[in-house]
């Protein structure tokens, strides 16, 4: 892993993913609209900025070419099905053999077997339903985009992140295959930890194809039920 490229790179998640592939010293390529490069003052120098809408194929096969792995932040602006058309340039131009990495909220399900409340999915019903109605989000429009990937034969990761929160990093999160393990029970990760789980991701072949739901390594939940003793884990394993 050299070359990787961050789409959705001005945005905090996608800020925080610069900064930990930057750590890792990988030489980045970041994508972002054209009135959001200002965003990227303090990486000027160190990386190189792909202005441009990222469901714009052209921008994003500009952006991908020759790189190891592509880390998406799947954002469901507007109702002009921004999520997929974004999920589809990556799937369609990433080189072949690319680790891709995206991420998205738990509403996403890969297989039916997840267990939320009804207060969540009630949730997420509403937001789905104001979103649309104001023409600022597009919730389903986020399925549609991972439903793309997990139909893919790409070697593809999906992130599902809980409720977020800033402060200063906890470390790496736990995950389980399913909402609705007791791990995740405390639905909060920092958002600085959720980058870091998707630059972990890269290198970890045991989350090939997977679609991990994390949780932030030192909430009650975490403790009280991860697999190992948070102090040793150093890199994502399942909570089971």
């Amino acid at each position: 892993m050299r070359r990787i490229c961050v789409i959705g790179a001005s945005g905090k998640l996608g800020q925080y993913m610069v900064r930990h592939a930057l750590d890792r010293g990988y030489e980045v390529v970041g994508v972002c609209r054209e009135a959001s490069v200002p965003k990227l003052a303090a990486f000027e120098g160190r990386i190189t900025v792909v202005p441009g809408d990222t469901d714009d194929p052209e921008v994003i096969r500009r952006a991908v070419a020759g790189c190891d792995g592509v880390l998406t932040v799947l954002v469901p602006w507007g109702v002009q099905q921004y999520a997929s058309g974004t999920a589809q340039a990556v799937l369609d131009h990433a080189p072949p053999g690319a680790r891709l990495v995206f991420s998205c909220g738990w509403h996403i399900t890969r297989d039916g077997r997840d267990r939320y409340t009804w207060w969540f999915r009630a949730a997420v019903r509403i937001a789905a339903v104001l979103g649309r109605l104001v023409r600022a989000v597009e919730i389903d429009d986020q399925v549609e985009a991972c439903r793309r990937v997990f139909a893919s034969d790409t070697r593809w990761t999906v992130v599902r992140g809980s409720s977020l929160e800033e402060g200063e990093s906890q470390g790496l999160p736990v995950w389980s295959q399913h909402v609705g393990d007791p791990v995740l029970a405390s639905n909060r990760t920092r958002r600085v930890d959720f980058a870091l789980f998707m630059v972990a991701a890269l290198t970890d072949d045991t989350l090939v194809r997977e679609a991990p739901a994390i949780v932030g390594r030192l909430t009650p939940s975490a403790l009280a039920h991860a697999s190992v003793p948070h102090e040793s884990v150093d890199r994502p394993k399942s909570a089971g």
